[in-house]
């Protein structure tokens, strides 16, 4: 399928290795489970790699430290990040994003709030974000007029929701509905109508120019794994939204 013209290939000048992919957890794009990697951006990654003999190998770390490696040239891969301002200096991003989410804020049931759109409106609530997410430049405009906590998980943020100690989280769906079962919140927190925003997610490089040869060659296998219809069947068959 994917020719040999395609090939990942290593920073130039660089003898054979394994690539490193890293990131954190992604629901149905990026996860571990008993030691075994899954989701959508390893199958992608595999099918790429796996044709053209290229070895890859993964690790999951919290998503601060998965991206500083990846911008420090410690690992080779990073999966799924949302474009940024920030980002865009410190990485180099794939031509095409795999996979798109929705982010909305999620209130309590018995408490529940009818978003407008405008940030005005957000101004008397708490609010809680996870960190190193981007949530789009219009709420990134607006946050420093909003009351606004940060913590690292999902699991923590619902947590803070349910308690009553923030009023809404905001988050994108495709990784909060998988984790309201686990904290037995199913009925208790919703989504509130209006999204946010859209945000695609990417594979992303060390913006240096050793991977420049890396990035291109990974850009034309991943085009062809795209127009081949391929991402479309995996999107649809793991439940992920694609561009």
């Amino acid at each position: 399928m994917l020719g040999a013209a395609a090939a990942l290939a290593l920073p130039a000048g660089a003898s054979p290795r394994e690539l490193l992919v890293v990131g954190a957890h992604f629901a149905r794009v990026y996860e571990r489970a008993n030691g075994e990697f899954s989701g959508m951006a390893v199958e992608i990654i595999r099918a790429i790699a796996g044709e053209l003999g290229q070895p890859v190998y993964f690790e999951l770390y919290p998503w601060a430290r998965a991206q500083s490696m990846v911008a420090q040239g410690q690992a080779d891969i990073l999966v799924g990040p949302y474009k940024s301002p920030e980002r865009l200096d410190s990485f180099s991003f794939s031509e095409r994003p795999f996979y798109q989410d929705q982010m909305v804020f999620f209130s309590r049931s018995n408490a529940p709030f009818a978003w407008d759109g405008s940030y005005a409106s957000l101004r008397s609530k708490r609010i809680v974000i996870i960190n190193g997410w981007a949530y789009g430049d219009e709420f990134n405009a607006a946050r420093k007029d909003l009351s606004v906590s940060v913590t690292n998980s999902v699991e923590s943020a619902l947590t803070m929701l349910a308690h009553g100690r923030v009023e809404l989280f905001a988050s994108n769906v495709r990784n909060t509905e998988p984790v309201i079962p686990l904290l037995a919140l199913e009925g208790k927190v919703l989504p509130v109508g209006r999204t946010i925003s859209l945000q695609r997610g990417y594979f992303a490089f060390p913006k240096r120019p050793e991977y420049e040869v890396m990035r291109a060659r990974f850009d034309r296998a991943f085009n062809a794994y795209v127009d081949s219809g391929e991402l479309r069947k995996l999107g649809k068959r793991l439940n992920v939204q694609v561009p």
